[in-house]
């Protein structure tokens, strides 16, 4: 489910679980906090009523944007001012959408184990003279025993002339 809410003077499309930056609000980090200014509610393409619909966020933090330069200049004048802003913010973590609860994401690692590789076989099915020749030589040798190197010709030095 998602929404449209209103906070400072600006609108944001909302759903549970979502991260969102707005003006600076009131509180702490870790608090909770209601936006209840609901403008629109839907699921999908269905809109639904927004009446007495609240939408509930838990701070995160309170930071500052990028620095803005303010700078005014007047030609001829010998008029320079140079200034610097930085707007406060608050970022949220949307919690739920009216009664709809924010789902935990499942984590990467636990959502599937890796299997080994089906070329190899496990180390139990094996005959132990293969482990045995496996251990003794390393991979590398293993594939200069597999394939004996051509021996090249020496090279025919020119006859020299002899009159």
């Amino acid at each position: 489910m998602f929404a449209v809410v209103r906070t400072g003077g600006k609108q944001y499309r909302v759903a549970a679980g979502d991260k969102i930056v707005v003006e600076k609000m009131a509180g702490e980090a870790g608090d909770n906090v209601s936006l209840g200014d609901v403008l629109l509610a839907g699921e999908g393409s269905e809109l639904k009523p927004a009446d007495g619909l609240t939408v509930s966020a838990e701070i995160i933090a309170q930071a500052k944007a990028d620095k803005v330069i303010v700078f005014k200049k007047k030609r001829r004048h010998n008029y320079r001012r140079k200034n610097g802003h930085r707007q406060q913010h608050t970022i949220l973590r949307i919690l739920a959408v009216g009664n709809e609860k924010a789902q935990p994401k499942a984590k990467k690692a636990e959502a599937k184990p890796v299997e080994a590789a089906p070329a190899e076989a496990p180390a139990a099915e094996k005959p132990a003279t293969e482990k045995k020749a496996a251990a003794a030589k390393p991979a590398a040798k293993a594939d200069a025993d597999a394939k004996p190197a051509a021996k090249k010709a020496p090279a025919k030095k020119p006859a020299a002339d002899k009159a």
